[in-house]
C-alpha cells in the first residue's frame, strides 16, 4: 500500500525545483478496501488480543501457562542426555 502511494506521487508529482503534491492527487488515490466479512475477521481477532493484553483475569493466566509450558519444554532438553 504504501509502496503504491509512493509511486503513485512519483509519477505524478509536480517537478520544479522542488517536487510538490497537489491536494487532487492525493483525492484521486485510489485506497483498496478489503470486503465486509474479511474486515470481521481482523475486527474479531484484534478484540480478542485487546481482550487478552487488557483483562488481567483472562490474559496473564493464559501467559503463565504458555510461560510453564515453554519452561518445561526447555528444561526437559537441557536435561536429556541421550
Amino acid at each position: 500500500m504504501v509502496r503504491n502511494f509512493k509511486n503513485y506521487i512519483e509519477r505524478n508529482a509536480v517537478s520544479a525545483t522542488v517536487k510538490s503534491i497537489r491536494k487532487p492527487m492525493i483525492e484521486n488515490f485510489k485506497i483498496p478496501i478489503l470486503p465486509l466479512e474479511v474486515q470481521s475477521k481482523i475486527v474479531e481477532k484484534l478484540d480478542h488480543f485487546n481482550d487478552l493484553v487488557h483483562d488481567i483475569e483472562k490474559g496473564l493466566p493464559k501467559e503463565i501457562e504458555l510461560r510453564q509450558k515453554q519452561y518445561e519444554y526447555y528444561r526437559d532438553k537441557l536435561l536429556d542426555f541421550n
